[in-house]
């Protein structure tokens, strides 16, 4: 293997910078992973628990001005509603100017890429107004603590999350058999536990079937979220009776360890661990990855239980992993990532930032990038292909944003001749470098350098 500082800061981390130095070696990146989460101090994100307004502030607001319609009380509750979601707005602005600056300013630039991607692996979305706000919150509790840790550890944090239940529908599964589902008559959801073997665990190819879906659906049954309680485990929505998921009998005892006893034991399938390694070395490396990559990948996390950071090492260590040919194409948020900490922009910059200013230079041009921000069309995340990103109306959004925002956030742009070197890196295009030069306006030159083919591949 041969180590590319550039490669490096751009296929694993989130770009070149100015004023922060590339990684130098496999081993420096990983002890950077492994140690105090840097950028997340600088920049925290409250978690759910801690978020104001709650979803249950949200839901009684909601709740007050249905019940005073008519009445009135009818302009008070609307107008406590409407400044409680004004707060909720507000919240939902500084978490995601949090998550692009931590990838602008991180040293660090791995654990913000990871984090990405498992925020995707795990996709969630809000179902309505009161939740969008706990999206991020979300990513701070269950994703970002366990990116170095145990993918099991994570898998719970996931499913036992507010977010998750309330995305796929989980509190409204009843055990068919169940005292509460025969008194309601009502059954099963299985959402959590499709979403789970499919998406999250083993995979479209990972040997399960239509009955395995059923019985982790009934395994499930029980667990739920209540805006007053939390997470919680009704006995009486259990289904009774063992269940049986990918040949593995779990006790018949309604409790909330089975559950647990399930995740890990599904963490650690060998189906898993492929389809795992599978998808990093596609979201990293290349559309269609080395088979020996995504073997040795597998290998690691096997070998280890599931050990994420010595999953990230076998990434890092894999001579495919370091191909000079520029495979991905950045996403949207990649982009203006990228582009962003290319040009040496501040935090504090970012963190300024007022709504409209926020909606010029990150929330309407990753829309019309394709990729709107905290929605994703489905539980599967954002799309891996090139095709998805590199459309007429993608591209010309992404000319539109190279051409008229650098300016908005730096007090002065670089010169496009040494920001061709500090945004690709010494081996930028010759051509690419001559016509950066050339261009007639400091602002062409730039746009020129992040519009390139060498700017949008990594």
């Amino acid at each position: 293997m041969t180590f590319d500082s550039t490669i490096a800061a751009t296929r694993f981390g989130t770009g070149l910078s100015p004023v922060i130095e590339p990684p130098w070696d496999v081993d420096g990146m990983l002890v950077l992973l492994s140690g105090p989460d840097r950028a997340a101090e600088r920049l925290p994100i409250t978690g759910m628990a801690g978020t104001v307004p709650s979803m249950r502030d949200m839901q009684q607001a909601t709740r007050a001005r249905r019940e005073a319609a008519g009445t009135p009380r009818q302009e008070v509750t609307t107008e406590a509603l409407r400044g409680l979601n004004r707060e909720a707005n507000a919240v939902r602005g500084h978490n995601i100017r949090s998550t692009i600056a931590r990838g602008v300013i991180a040293q660090d630039g791995l654990r913000e890429r990871l984090t990405l991607f498992w925020a995707d692996h795990f996709t969630v979305l809000a179902k309505n107004s009161a939740q969008r706000h706990m999206l991020t919150p979300f990513v701070s509790d269950a994703i970002r603590p366990h990116v170095t840790g145990r993918f099991g550890d994570m898998l719970k944090a996931v499913v036992m999350h507010p977010m998750m239940i309330l995305y796929l529908d989980q509190s409204r599964s009843l055990g068919p058999n169940s005292p509460q589902g025969l008194q309601a008559g009502r059954g099963l959801n299985e959402n959590l536990a499709r979403e789970l073997l499919e998406l999250h665990l083993l995979g479209p190819q990972g040997g399960y079937g239509q009955a395995d879906v059923t019985q982790m659906a009934e395994l499930l049954t029980g667990l739920a979220y209540d805006a007053d309680a939390g997470v919680i485990y009704r006995p009486r929505w259990a289904e009774p009776g063992a269940e049986v998921v990918m040949g593995r009998r779990y006790a018949a005892e309604a409790e909330i360890g089975t559950i647990h006893a399930a995740l890990d034991d599904l963490a650690l399938q060998p189906a898993t661990a492929r389809h795992i390694a599978l998808k990093l070395a596609v979201h990293f490396v290349a559309e269609t990855p080395d088979a020996a990559l995504v073997d040795h990948i597998a290998g690691a996390y096997v070998a280890s239980g599931g050990d994420l950071l010595a999953v990230a090492a076998a990434l890092l260590e894999h001579p495919a992993s370091w191909s000079h040919t520029r495979a991905k194409v950045r996403r949207p948020d990649l982009f203006v990532i990228a582009a962003l900490r290319a040009l040496g922009t501040r935090a504090d910059a970012l963190m300024a930032l007022n709504t409209g200013g926020f909606g010029r230079l990150i929330d309407r041009p990753l829309a019309a990038m394709g990729q709107p921000i905290e929605r994703p069309i489905g539980p599967d995340g954002w799309s891996e292909a090139a095709a998805t990103w590199i459309t007429p109306q993608n591209l010309a959004a992404r000319i539109t944003w190279a051409l008229q925002r650098p300016g908005d956030v730096v007090d002065r742009l670089p010169d496009p001749r040494a920001f061709v070197v500090t945004a690709i890196g010494p081996d930028a295009p010759a051509d690419l470098v001559f016509a950066a030069a050339a261009a007639e306006k400091q602002a062409d030159g730039i746009a020129l350098v992040l519009t390139s083919p060498a700017f949008q591949r990594i």
